[in-house]
């Protein structure tokens, strides 16, 4: 009787630690867990809810004072020329995250407007959510037609300084990228906006 209690205790605590670096890989990183696409007067606007994680390297970069840029990319393509990417409206957003040690907070840059928090948690809380961003519609859309969307979340390091940049080249450790989330729709009208959940 001991033996096999003995034997499953093991069995748990082995499970446990195959379990564990699984846990903490998934704690870093960025996910799209939802996005919404409306019809409004003006045209088409997507709404954003994502989870972005810093690793220790890029929290002791953002504490140096060095600005991380997060860009968010959403695209429409007509399927019918999926092939030649005929991209009919896009959305593009950069949104700069830096620590004020004097102050000791956490501020986002919007291109319009900032915002400034206590905690980092705070900040990259709200700069996972993103509301109401209108898309950019480069040619006739019609609702009876098939398109392809297409979304991603990334850390921009074109616009870190460049030792840092030299040093992130081949580094997974400054690799911050959520998957591309892609799907066919066809466009919300005002009373219905269309909504997906992410991976």
């Amino acid at each position: 009787m001991w033996c096999a209690q003995s034997s499953l205790s093991n069995l748990i605590f082995f499970l446990l630690i195959l379990w564990l670096p699984v846990t903490v890989a998934q704690a870093e990183g960025i996910q799209i867990k939802s996005v919404s696409m409306a019809a409004v007067e003006q045209g088409y606007e997507i709404s954003i809810d994502s989870e972005i994680a810093l690793n220790a390297t890029l929290e002791q970069v953002l504490e140096k004072g060095i600005v991380l840029y997060f860009v968010t990319k959403f695209s429409l393509v007509d399927s019918r020329w999926y092939w030649f990417y005929d991209e009919v409206a896009r959305g593009k957003l950069r949104v700069g995250l830096r620590y004020y040690a004097l102050t000791r907070q956490y501020h986002l840059n919007h291109p319009s407007f900032s915002q400034s928090f206590n905690t980092l948690t705070e900040a990259l809380q709200a700069l996972g959510q993103l509301r109401d961003y209108p898309l950019i519609v480069k040619s006739d859309l019609k609702n009876d037609v098939d398109y392809i969307a297409s979304l991603r979340i990334w850390l921009d390091l074109t616009r870190m300084p460049k030792p840092f940049q030299v040093e992130a080249l081949g580094s997974r450790k400054w690799d911050l990228s959520s998957d591309k989330l892609e799907w066919r729709m066809k466009l919300p009208i005002p009373e219905q906006p269309f909504q997906i959940k992410g991976h």
